[in-house]
């Protein structure tokens, strides 16, 4: 029964994504037909020609695949560093830190948003992908995660015994904590990928001009205040969907290892 009850879940679920890639190949008279089809009677590649040759999409696909990863690869760096030393060094003065980390998590990102887009204005970095970095550096959730992955994946022995044979500490990250924090890194690096790729309010305040829109501020222009185009918005979502499902794909392992075991631990 359960199965039963989970399978019908999953379909109402990915239904809608079936309908977005079904609507891509469909003629406007027949997206607007009812009973909808869910496979087209005239499939029709007029709505990616239309979108690729009047938009600069893979532009903005660009941008957000450099966006992305660049905010992943910083995302994860900070918080493996901060992870680490939050978890295995003992000062009063880190948990305090910790406890202010902690409390940003709670902050709305909204609420520094202004104040952060001054920064970026004062530095020059506007309509640049280091603009869009600015406010993509830090997770205060990764740092946690990675902070309690360390603390009950890697024992003390391991650290001691590491540094009785002469190792540094750059050594014993590199070689000893990265690759026991795999699992738990390969999950924040979905994440982090995917917090910066459907990310709209900050690149829309800091990325102004066509060519340096990410896809989720270029797919918005599809939609007016009265009309949508949805033939031509459900082609370049279809398109969008490409690099983010071929992500999760690679790294789907990592993810439900790195959730399952900090879950389990906790």
């Amino acid at each position: 029964m359960i199965d039963v009850v989970l399978t019908a879940v999953c379909l109402l679920m990915i239904l809608p994504l079936v309908f977005l890639v079904s609507n891509a190949f469909k003629t406007p008279q027949e997206m607007l037909a009812w009973p909808p089809t869910v496979i087209p009677n005239d499939p029709t590649v007029a709505n990616f020609k239309a979108v690729l040759g009047d938009t600069p999409l893979l532009r903005w696909i660009g941008n957000s695949i450099m966006f992305s990863v660049l905010s992943t690869v910083c995302i994860l760096a900070t918080s493996a560093i901060t992870g680490y030393i939050l978890g295995k060094f003992r000062y009063r003065v880190l948990n305090i830190f910790f406890a202010i980390i902690l409390a940003t998590a709670i902050v709305p990102f909204e609420v520094y948003m202004i104040p952060l887009y001054f920064q970026a204005k004062a530095l020059g970095i506007l309509n640049t992908t280091w603009g869009l970095l600015l406010g993509y550096l830090v997770m205060s959730f990764g740092i946690f995660l990675i902070r309690q992955n360390v603390i009950h994946s890697i024992p003390d022995e391991l650290l001691e015994a590491a540094r009785i044979d002469g190792a540094g500490e750059l050594w014993i990250f590199w070689r000893i904590v990265l690759p026991l924090l795999r699992g738990a890194l390969g999950a924040l690096g979905v994440l982090a990928f995917f917090q910066a790729w459907t990310a709209f309010a900050w690149p829309l305040i800091v990325a102004t001009t066509r060519d340096s829109y990410t896809i989720e501020v270029g797919l918005a222009l599809f939609q007016t205040g009265f009309t949508v185009d949805l033939g031509r918005l459900s082609a370049a979502s279809a398109l969008v969907l490409i690099p983010s499902i071929t992500l999760f794909v690679l790294l789907r392992r990592n993810f439900v290892q790195g959730v399952a075991s900090t879950g389990l631990k906790e």
